[in-house]
């Protein structure tokens, strides 16, 4: 009866491509729409089956993990896909329901008080460092790269990424302070010591994050010029000149918002300039994806853009640049998983099978988000006076040589400090 029940919600659920679905009792079932990506599927149980009918958002990608969801003759990606495509068209049975339940929620669901931001910090960027070293690049930039031409590598991608925000910093002068909220792995920092002269402080609640970015600093002989410290960004009581923020404000969740850019304003000097680059989405206000948010971000949620730049207002900032960015994190994510499938003996000697499982359905489905579901990134330059920043956006161009040179993996030092770093 359960497998009849799930077949009628995958005959109503499935316009667009095609879906063969092979059930527990042996049967075989077609679905097809309109023309689109073709795809294969096994269930091995009726507890999987149930589970799928009635909350599919979360259940499929733990029968994935538990290997009682199966794709037949096809990719994990290839499945994905078709079911990630049709989603956008019509929600399953299952979520029309359990959606809307979400949505009332979901300011609870990311109510990152100082306790909660440390402990969903923790579940996913205190695993041990080897983890990322063998799918990130050697800076372990784990955020969008950047694709000026497309046929960028992902490290050329990454250093691309670094030097387009900090043209957007205006660092108009070597030993400029400039704080780093959320700095990962500290490679945004010793590229602001290293290339521009800058005296930083990186931030971060993530105690392995902590531990490698000091040894890097100390390893590069930039500790007078970068530190880091274990830290709320609620913590802050100093102003600095700039303030970077990449990929940390998916964690702040939206009933903190106000929070956030009240203690951005504080910490930014008067004449300051703040770049804020965040994961966002195209469709307006949502929720996070609840298998997303039980195995790999616990309270973290991609805003609209039109969340974040509320929010500034209501702070009494200047938005005074914002730029999109399509599809340079799908091709940022590719990289992740063909080096992460590279190096997928490894990593299962470090968690094992499932860890494994798990992590290759979460590099999917976030790709396919920026694919086929319209999540973009977005990058606001922010300041608190109106004539923090030139009358145009021009002195942001012009700062990168020619793609394909050979020099492209190595830093970029920018000519106008160039002078002055080697003083």
């Amino acid at each position: 009866m359960v497998s009849v029940l799930l077949d009628r919600a995958f005959a109503h659920f499935i316009t667009s491509g095609r879906l063969d679905v092979y059930y527990p009792d042996g049967d075989r079932r077609v679905h097809a729409g309109k023309g689109g990506p073709h795809a294969a599927m096994r269930i091995t149980d009726h507890a999987t089956a149930r589970a799928l009918l009635l909350n599919p958002a979360l259940k499929v990608g733990e029968a994935y993990m538990a290997g009682t969801l199966q794709p037949v003759g096809c990719t994990l990606y290839d499945l994905l896909h078709v079911l990630m495509l049709n989603t956008m068209a019509r929600l399953p049975a299952g979520e029309r329901v359990l959606s809307p339940l979400r949505h009332m929620g979901r300011k609870w669901l990311c109510n990152n008080t100082r306790h909660r931001a440390r402990r969903n910090v923790a579940h996913h960027y205190d695993l041990d460092s080897r983890l990322y070293r063998h799918f990130l690049d050697e800076d372990m930039q784990y955020s969008c790269g950047y694709f000026p031409t497309g046929k960028e590598t992902l490290a050329q991608a990454q250093a691309a990424k670094k030097h387009h925000l900090a043209a957007k910093l205006h660092l108009v002068r070597p030993g400029m302070s400039v704080l780093d909220v959320g700095c990962g792995w500290g490679g945004m920092a010793l590229t602001l010591a290293r290339d521009y002269g800058a005296v930083v402080t990186g931030i971060t609640l993530s105690a392995e994050q902590l531990h490698v970015a000091r040894r890097r600093a100390h390893e590069a002989g930039l500790d007078h010029r970068v530190r880091f410290e274990l830290r709320d960004y609620r913590a802050v009581t100093r102003q600095y000149d700039r303030i970077i923020s990449i990929g940390m404000f998916e964690h702040v969740g939206v009933a903190h918002y106000p929070a956030f850019f009240a203690a951005m304003r504080e910490a930014l000097r008067p004449d300051g300039v703040m770049v804020l680059h965040s994961i966002g989405r195209k469709e307006g206000p949502g929720v996070t994806n609840p298998w997303i948010d039980r195995y790999i971000f616990p309270g973290g949620y991609s805003p609209a853009v039109s969340e974040a730049v509320s929010a500034v207002e209501k702070a009494g900032m200047w938005l005074t640049d914002c730029e999109i960015w399509r599809l340079h994190y799908a091709r940022t994510i590719a990289h992740w998983r063909h080096r992460f499938a590279s190096q997928r003996p490894q990593i299962m000697l470090l968690y094992g099978e499932r860890f494994c499982r798990m992590f290759e359905f979460y590099l999917v489905v976030s790709e396919l988000a920026f694919r086929v579901q319209g999540h973009l990134n977005f990058q606001l330059q922010l300041t608190r006076d109106i004539g923090a920043v030139p009358l145009s956006r021009d002195y942001m161009l012009g700062q990168y040589p020619a793609m394909g040179q050979d020099h492209m993996a190595e830093p970029w030092h920018n000519p106008r400090y160039a002078a002055a770093l080697r003083t």
